[in-house]
């Protein structure tokens, strides 16, 4: 009986570490497989980006002639005119600094307040203030088509339509809700005993707001950062509205491009590279606080 099960152990042992071994070969090459896929799919991704940026590098007449793949076999097609075309253009230079001065200040003001308005639904005690809470989500679900026709007419009446307040006030009123509900999801994770702690040492709500809170709130302030910027930099929607030929950004300026100047491809290709780079930028030299401040802020 004891050899019977002595010698059934070391079989035993021998199975189990083949199907260890099997196992780990088997999540090895599926996990190789996905990775090679997901490869794959971020090279096929980046396509269009790099033929813009080979395309901007190009002559129109080369680009005219054959597509931009044409530059691996003949890099010297390659040149910074198009670029030098671009700043002699004052329609495209002076969208671009609109586009700034539109996505700055919107920015800017819906994170300002934005965090005011957060910590105040997080923490502070007002009359209705679940209920102003859900009146502030609903808002989220409010489409911005619906609110162009009556925004433009009150601020036709106003004066302020056609300039860049305008337009930098459509997109404060319009990012504010998700500021809100992401901040104050975020200001609810803070734990109470160190606000409290904060009270008791003689710190009042605005400096309580600022030198505990705001500190904290590091990642949710860069991902709702990340959120708005790249939602003003990139609309033509709202701009093509409330914007006119002084204040118009460069999504509305290249648009404006294509119909005038169809062959205008010079301006156009780096115009558009650099319209799409900005936002990419910013999104990766933040993308760590921006993870880690969207599952804070959207997770409870």
């Amino acid at each position: 009986m004891s050899a019977t099960r002595t010698g059934a152990q070391p079989a035993l042992s021998t199975v189990r570490a083949e199907r260890s071994l099997g196992s780990r070969l088997s999540e090895w090459v599926s996990g190789g497989l996905v990775r090679v896929f997901l490869i794959v799919v971020g090279l096929f991704w980046l396509v269009p980006t790099v033929g813009l940026l080979l395309a901007s590098l190009r002559t129109p007449q080369d680009m005219a002639a054959d597509g931009w793949w044409k530059v691996f076999t003949e890099p010297s097609q390659l040149t910074f005119g198009a670029y030098e075309t671009l700043l002699e253009n004052d329609d495209i230079t002076g969208s671009l600094l609109n586009t700034v001065y539109i996505t700055v200040p919107a920015t800017v003001l819906v994170v300002v307040i934005g965090s005011l308005a957060g910590y105040a639904f997080a923490w502070m005690e007002f009359p209705g203030r679940d209920w102003w809470f859900l009146a502030v989500v609903g808002l989220l679900v409010v489409p911005v088509q619906v609110a162009l026709i009556p925004i433009a007419e009150l601020f036709g009446n106003i004066g302020i339509f056609g300039s860049v307040t305008g337009v930098v006030l459509f997109h404060v009123g319009f990012g504010l809700p998700f500021a809100v509900f992401l901040l104050r999801n975020f200001f609810a994770e803070i734990p109470k005993e160190l606000l409290e702690a904060a009270r008791l040492d003689g710190a009042g709500e605005l400096r309580l707001f600022v030198r505990v809170v705001m500190p904290l709130a590091g990642p949710a302030i860069a991902a709702l950062g990340i959120f708005q910027f790249l939602w003003v930099w990139n609309d033509m929607l709202v701009a093509l509205i409330f914007t006119d030929s002084g204040s118009q950004p460069i999504t509305v300026a290249l648009q404006t491009q294509v119909r005038q100047f169809g062959n205008n491809i010079d301006v156009l290709a780096p115009g558009a590279f650099i319209s799409m780079v900005v936002p990419l930028v910013v999104f990766f030299a933040f993308q760590r606080q921006f993870v880690s401040g969207v599952m804070a802020g959207a997770v409870k």
